[in-house]
């Protein structure tokens, strides 16, 4: 941890949710100058930490305490259509005042406006242009910008504003390639206190500490994630040989107790055979009989102890050895026998300008991989197949089931619990079937009765994943758009092994290459204006 004067601090910081559930229970942490990177594993409350930070929640109890100036970029970046970029970046009145003194007009609320920021607007374009924005302008409106530019263009109103601390939740959702360089430039240019949130690997690489947020506590480890993940194999290597030592040492307990039984029983057996044969007096065989059996009791309450020792040394390395649950999932009425048609393309022009030129088949269980940068019409293209957008020309035809799982993950009706959400899509099955069921989704017991406007990031997609693939009729076309955004890594090798089990069609939507590599995918579509498809090798270059 860093040895720089303290910038953030929480202190004895208790949080519940309204319905209940719990994320912090007196949490102790604090965040020096640099850059730190928070991990942990979905629902660790990662994103509730930084959101009681920046005064978004209110903490039960403790107290939190910043200094100098902050800046928050949350994880979801939501932007009123209708607001112009300069109205995003804070500097729309300071511009007005601007343009009223140049063009004469000397009323002094224009130079309070201004104040010391003569430069303003060339600054905005700087840090526009920084963040491969300089083609938007100041004077357009946030409607015509892409999900990923529009994260980009918070990010550059936090720059602009200079805060003293800077706080972003998973900053490179929805961003692509290209975006997500201009990104990790600008975290590296960074020289004030920067906690960030993310699941990429290759921001998390430039961070100077890791702090892991598990269990209610945080542990710190110095350097980047890769440094970070070489500690761990250590630990974790350390831990499982713990309790195979904890383990050899019970069986060693266990076994010794039952000698020591066995022994006491021969001389309770010896002792009860003298005093039926009366061979000494018989006041010397009952002293010796409450000696024995005070001598037997230490000897089993000593074996019982070194017993009890070990349990606990075992239960104390196995919790040293974390426990990832993976998603285990049978779908096998998702099938798709090979070469048959599942989805037709015709000549379809979409909305905002991109089109899929002729005649385009998905054919069996293919795993299609959409990619292109911010903009190109990737989510556009997957909302027209699902039916939520008109195609301005041309047709699409489904011949299966499908299923689209939109980025922000509004499947999901925030009143209803995890369990009562699948019953929506599956209302014929019974309730201990959806229980059963959402189990392998890892929602066990209590957890399928949360609320789903009180789940993570990363469990708010497990259940809608859950939802839509254990909808009745089974999907045999899923469609995915950006799914691996705020999943954390274990969550995200969650999903590669839910999709090991889905036999269907996949079409996936995403700027993250090594997902896409790890779930089998067996053509790229290339959209930029119009859909082709690339090779592979090209797809590093495509955004």
């Amino acid at each position: 941890m860093s040895t720089h004067p303290t910038s953030i601090t929480c202190t004895s910081l208790d949080f519940t949710w309204p319905d209940g559930t719990g994320v912090f229970d007196g949490l102790q942490v604090a965040f020096g100058p640099g850059r730190t990177g928070l991990i942990g594993v979905n629902g660790s409350g990662k994103s509730t930490l930084l959101k009681l930070i920046a005064g978004e929640l209110t903490p039960g109890e403790g107290a939190i305490r910043v200094a100098g100036d902050i800046g928050y970029l949350p994880q979801n970046v939501t932007l009123d259509t209708g607001l112009r970029v300069d109205d995003v970046l804070g500097i729309a009145g300071k511009r007005a005042a601007l343009h009223a003194i140049e063009a004469g007009d000397v009323a002094e609320e224009h130079f309070t406006a201004v104040g010391d920021d003569w430069d303003v607007e060339e600054r905005a374009v700087a840090t526009l242009d920084q963040l491969g924005l300089g083609h938007i302008g100041l004077d357009r409106t946030t409607g015509e910008v892409s999900g990923g530019e529009s994260v980009l263009l918070r990010l550059a109103a936090l720059l602009l504003r200079r805060p003293d601390v800077l706080l972003l939740d998973e900053p490179t959702n929805n961003l692509d390639l290209h975006a997500r360089r201009r990104l990790y430039e600008a975290v590296e240019a960074w020289s004030g206190v920067l906690v960030v949130v993310s699941h990429d690997r290759a921001l998390l690489d430039l961070v100077d500490q890791i702090a892991d947020l598990r269990d209610g506590e945080v542990k710190w480890y110095g350097g980047n994630f890769t440094a970070y993940e070489e500690v761990l194999a250590a630990e974790q290597e350390a831990a499982e040989r713990m309790v195979r030592v904890a383990e050899s040492d019970l069986k060693k307990q266990k076994r010794e107790l039952a000698d020591a039984q066995v022994k006491l029983a021969r001389r309770k057996r010896y002792g009860q055979k003298m005093w039926d044969q009366k061979r000494e007096p018989k006041i010397v065989m009952g002293e010796r009989k409450r000696a024995a059996q005070v001598s037997a009791g230490k000897h089993r309450i000593m074996h019982e102890e070194k017993l009890s020792e070990a349990k606990e040394r075992l239960d104390d390395a196995v919790e040293a050895v974390r426990d990832d649950d993976e998603i285990r999932v049978d779908l096998p009425f998702t099938a798709v026998p090979p070469g048959r048609t599942v989805l037709g393309l015709s000549n379809l022009t979409l909305r905002y300008g991109a089109c899929v030129a002729g005649e385009f088949e998905l054919r069996g269980p293919e795993r299609v991989a959409l990619v292109g940068r911010n903009g190109a019409g990737k989510t556009t293209l997957l909302r027209t197949i699902a039916g939520e957008l008109e195609a301005v020309e041309g047709e699409t035809l489904a011949h299966v089931p499908l299923r689209f799982l939109p980025q922000r993950l509004d499947v999901l009706d925030d009143e209803l619990t995890v369990a009562e959400n699948v019953a929506r899509f599956a209302p014929d099955a019974t309730n201990n079937r959806i229980r059963a069921r959402l189990a392998r989704f890892l929602f066990k017991g209590a957890r399928a009765d949360q609320r789903a406007a009180t789940l993570s990031g990363g469990e708010r997609f497990r259940a809608a994943l859950a939802a839509l693939l254990l909808a009745e009729p089974a999907p045999q076309l899923l469609m995915l758009d950006e799914p691996t955004n705020n999943l954390d890594m274990a969550s995200v090798k969650q999903l590669a092994t839910a999709l090991e089990s889905y036999e269907g069609a996949l079409i996936v939507a995403s700027h993250d290459v090594p997902f896409l590599e790890s779930i089998g995918i067996t053509r790229w579509l290339l959209l930029d204006g119009e859909m082709k498809e690339i090779t592979t090798e090209a797809v590093g270059y495509s955004g």
